[in-house]
């Protein structure tokens, strides 16, 4: 089974995100057969869409002049369980002996996501987007009762008024069970029925596109964004990058560049609005070794949309300190955030060496 990726794609309008995701990310690397798949969900965000949309809510149904209230699950619960399901269809005995090569992976691919108030809208799941290197979420986050409820109906658990109780039928059971019971059938998947708590499976992607362009759009907060790779994609195929001299860092060496790069970020706290949140730690990028696609797609980015989004002027003098006499860059040459990424090499150079 591929690593559960958790990604956003990011770029100018019509550069083909939404594209990539569907012919490239999902048949290749998550290896889903078609976008129109069970396994993959679709949404958008937008100014009006909240968590409700995203986890459930109840919505008033009349009847003969009577008023239900029916729950009604979001995207996000939906391809959960969808992703818990497909475990439980290898029939784990428990969660060390899932084969994960056999269980089928889930996609939610969410368009557009900066054009909603994203950290709102995952609201407590923005805790599950921290992932541990065997896919699973770092932490876990608990349902309310009625999301739980539904989180099993989903999963395939069906849910009977039996003489006044709530009994429980589990996938090929031939018998209902109170809903103690259930802890030792959901514990394969790493479910904790007490708490009703859950946590992200390795086979539970999250793909997301946004425009970096947009006027209308919701601000991300650091923390939001730490917890994502990013993918930028520019809407000029021609340009051919120079060969990279600083292809990955080990430990010892992205700890001195992180170093280094606070202390650049520091001593142009003038031109940063709220430095302290803005700092980066070592595990910024998780990855060892860390590579020139998550510097560029990750920690350029965050430098350019978030530190210095207001005055670009310390990043184009970080720059020139690399360049000789004579051939120092203009503001014309650092407009765009692809003008920013083609300077990888000397961005890395000039921060290895910075000193106040």
């Amino acid at each position: 089974m591929a690593s559960p990726l958790q990604k956003i794609l990011f770029g100018s309008p019509g550069t083909g995100k939404s594209y990539k995701i569907s012919n490239q990310i999902l048949p290749e690397l998550l290896r889903i057969g078609s976008e129109n798949s069970e396994n993959v969900i679709k949404t958008v965000f937008h100014p009006e869409y909240t968590y409700s949309d995203f986890m459930g809510k109840l919505v008033p149904l009349s009847k003969s002049g009577k008023v239900e209230y029916n729950f009604y699950p979001g995207h996000f619960l939906r391809s959960l369980a969808i992703a818990y399901r497909r475990i439980l269809d290898v029939k784990p005995s428990s969660v060390d002996t899932i084969d994960w090569n056999q269980v089928e992976n889930v996609a939610l691919v969410i368009d557009e996501i900066n054009r909603g108030n994203s950290s709102a809208i995952f609201g407590t799941c923005f805790q599950l987007l921290d992932r541990e290197s065997n896919g699973w979420s770092s932490y876990e986050v608990n349902l309310t009762e009625i999301e739980f409820y539904e989180f099993m109906k989903l999963v395939g658990v069906r849910i009977s008024n039996v003489d006044g109780d709530l009994k429980f039928q589990f996938p090929g059971d031939g018998h209902y069970v109170k809903f103690e019971t259930l802890r030792e059938r959901f514990s394969p998947l790493g479910v904790k029925t007490s708490s009703m708590a859950i946590r992200l499976p390795p086979n539970f992607s999250i793909l997301a596109t946004m425009n970096t362009s947009d006027n209308s759009i919701y601000f991300m907060d650091s923390a939001f964004k730490r917890r994502w790779d990013w993918e930028f994609i520019d809407w000029d195929e021609r340009k051919v990058e120079n060969p990279a001299s600083y292809e990955s860092m080990n430990e010892q060496e992205w700890f001195l560049f992180v170093c280094q790069l606070n202390k650049f970020m520091k001593s142009h706290h003038t031109s940063i609005r709220g430095i302290e949140d803005k700092q980066v730690g070592k595990y910024f990028i998780k990855e060892r070794p860390v590579t020139e696609k998550e510097i560029k797609n990750k920690l350029m980015f965050f430098l350019w949309d978030s530190v210095f989004a207001r005055d670009k002027r310390p990043l184009l003098s970080l720059l020139n300190s690399e360049r000789y006499e004579g051939d120092e860059l203009e503001k014309s040459d650092l407009v765009t955030i692809s003008d920013f990424l083609s300077f990888h090499n000397e961005f890395v150079s000039a921060t290895l060496k910075y000193s106040c």
